[in-house]
């Protein structure tokens, strides 16, 4: 909370009632910071108060012991909060220390596969790909034919199909190749990372 300096009087400038704290440019203005003649007040309970005059309102702030935060500066006239303005700055530098720590940076994971890859090889690559996906990354599997093994496009194409159902519980599709030439491949989403698209 924002120390009240009792030398100075209500009357000539408003600065000799608050000590100026220490404000990083573009934060909240605060107390003698703002310039408003009126504000429509909120109190610390969040009871709107409605419009006041900005001696009434800092008035109210030293009364209670805290300090009036302008929250909405844009609105006419401005919107201010009665509130401890150091525990609102902690809360909010927490919450971006918060944020900042679950932040996870999407990498894209390749397993190579063949039309023909067997049951255990396929499960072992699965195994793999759900691990990452839960970590937050994109897996995309490939694939390549080599010379007569394109006439076998379309088992690879349904050996992809497959790995999006086995995946469908933590993933989604988010890119496929052409279905022709000799290299296809599918791009797998963790599902939670997919905004969904609104309904028409």
């Amino acid at each position: 909370m924002t120390t009240f300096n009792n030398s100075g009087g209500f009357g000539g400038d408003r600065g000799a009632r608050f000590r100026r704290p220490q404000q990083a440019p573009d934060t909240h203005r605060i107390n003698d910071r703002i310039i408003a003649r009126e504000v429509r007040l909120i109190s610390e309970t969040g009871e709107q108060v409605g419009i006041v005059n900005i001696r009434d309102a800092l008035t109210r702030a030293e009364t209670v012991g805290l300090d009036l935060v302008e929250v909405s500066p844009e609105a006419k006239p401005p919107v201010c909060r009665l509130m401890d303005y150091g525990k609102f700055k902690y809360r909010e530098q927490k919450k971006e220390a918060e944020a900042r720590k679950k932040h996870h940076e999407s990498t894209l994971k390749e397993l190579r596969i063949r039309y023909r890859t067997d049951t255990g090889d396929l499960e072992t690559k699965l195994k793999q790909a759900r691990e990452f996906l839960e970590e937050g990354n994109k897996v995309k599997f490939s694939m390549r034919f080599k010379g007569r093994e394109a006439m076998y496009l379309n088992l690879g194409i349904e050996k992809f199909d497959l790995i999006a159902q086995r995946l469908a519980d933590v993933a989604v599709v988010d890119e496929k190749s052409p279905p022709f030439g000799r290299q296809i491949h599918i791009v797998l989403a963790p599902a939670k990372q997919v905004p969904q698209k609104p309904a028409k």
